[in-house]
């Protein structure tokens, strides 16, 4: 039998940037090239979106971080 699966890649990258747009922006058009060059990607896994927000180090409006942080203690 063929399953169709949802994946999800999580991570955190460290990006410079002048804003949390501007960092974002760098980020996604790095991450859009290396998909868009990856041919598993693109015609196995069928990558279908990236999204991401930029935040300060401390800031706690990163659920996903705070989330994890909880689950390491």
């Amino acid at each position: 039998m063929k399953f169709k699966v949802h994946w999800i890649i999580d991570g955190i990258a460290e990006i410079e940037g002048e804003s949390k747009e501007d960092a974002e922006k760098k980020l996604q058009e790095s991450l859009e090239e290396y998909v868009k060059n990856s041919e598993d990607l693109m015609n196995k896994f069928i990558a279908k979106s990236i999204q991401g927000t930029a935040y300060l180090e401390g800031e706690k409006n990163n659920e996903k971080e705070d989330e994890n942080e909880k689950k390491e203690d």
